[in-house]
C-alpha cells in the first residue's frame, strides 16, 4: 500500500468526526449482511450481498448501487472496485455455482464489466490484487480437505490454480487480502478462523478471530477487518476497525 494511502488510513482511524473511537461505521443500515470490504485511503467500499457503498473516511455514504445477489468480497486496482459474483449456489459440488468478477468505476460504481470464472466452482466469494494479478476465493463443500486460490491476470484470464492445505474450513473461505507481506484469509466457523499464508500459499498462522466478514492492509502493521451488527429489524449496520497483527497473539 502506498505510503499516501497509509497515512490517509491512520488519519481515518484515529479519530473520525462521525464516529467516535478507532472505528469507521458505514452509514444506514443493510437488508444483508456485510462480505467484505476495502480502502484506497479516501475512501472504504463495503459490499452487501446486493448492495455496493463507496463512504468517505467518516463513514457517510457517498454513493450507493444495487448489484445482483450475491456480491462477495471486493478489492481495488487501478481506479476500479472488483467484486467476487456467484449467482448460483454456494458450497455445493462443481456445477452449480455460476461465479463471475464484475467491474465496477471507484468513483461511481458504474458497472464497467463481468468476467466469467467458472474455475471457481463452487461459488466465487472473495477477491484480492497483488503485483498485476488477481486471486479469488470462495465456498467448499463440507467434505473437502483444503481450500483453492484461483489466480487470474491483469485482463481477468484464469492463470492457475493454488491448493492452500489449511484444512476444511466451514463454507470455504469468505474474504482475502494481501497484507504485510503475507496472505490474509477470513473464514466461517464456531469459533471463526483467520489463516495467514506465505506468498506461495504456505499456511503459516491460523487464528481464532473473525476476519470472515472484511479483511484488509492497514497501517503499522495492521489489519483493517469488518464487522456487523443486526438490529431488531434485522437489518445490518457494518464497522470497520483496525487490529494489530501482534495482538492476534501465537497461532494455533
Amino acid at each position: 500500500m502506498p505510503r499516501s494511502v497509509l497515512l490517509l488510513v491512520s488519519a481515518l482511524l484515529s479519530g473520525c468526526a462521525a464516529n467516535t473511537g478507532p472505528e469507521v461505521v458505514c452509514a444506514g443500515s443493510y437488508p444483508r449482511h456485510l462480505q467484505g470490504l476495502c480502502t484506497d485511503g479516501a475512501s472504504v467500499y463495503w459490499s452487501w450481498t446486493d448492495t455496493l457503498v463507496r463512504t468517505d473516511r467518516t463513514g457517510r455514504v457517498l454513493v450507493s448501487a444495487p448489484a445482483p445477489s450475491h456480491q462477495g468480497d471486493l478489492c481495488l486496482a487501478g481506479g476500479r472496485v472488483y467484486v467476487a459474483v456467484n449467482l448460483g449456489e454456494f458450497n455445493r459440488p462443481a456445477g452449480r455455482a455460476d461465479s463471475w468478477i464484475h467491474v465496477h468505476d471507484a468513483t461511481t460504481l458504474r458497472l464497467i464489466s463481468r468476467h466469467p470464472a467458472p474455475e471457481a466452482v463452487h461459488g466465487a466469494g472473495g477477491i484480492a490484487h497483488r503485483d498485476g494479478s488477481f486471486f479469488v476465493v470462495g465456498g467448499l463443500p463440507p467434505d473437502v480437505p483444503e481450500n483453492y486460490v484461483y489466480e487470474y491476470d491483469v485482463g481477468l484470464r484464469f492463470k492457475r490454480r493454488h491448493v492452500l492445505a489449511s484444512g476444511p474450513t466451514l463454507m470455504g473461505i469468505q474474504t482475502v487480502a494481501w497484507a504485510h507481506g503475507s496472505w490474509w484469509f477470513g473464514c466461517y466457523g464456531e469459533p471463526k478462523v483467520l489463516l495467514r499464508a506465505d506468498r506461495d500459499f504456505r499456511i503459516t498462522g491460523r487464528w481464532h478471530f473473525d476476519a470472515s466478514l472484511g479483511v484488509e492492509e492497514g497501517p503499522d502493521g495492521n489489519l483493517l477487518v469488518g464487522s456487523n451488527s443486526r438490529g431488531s429489524d434485522q437489518s445490518h449496520v457494518g464497522r470497520m476497525r483496525s487490529v494489530r497483527i501482534a495482538d492476534l497473539g501465537p497461532s494455533l
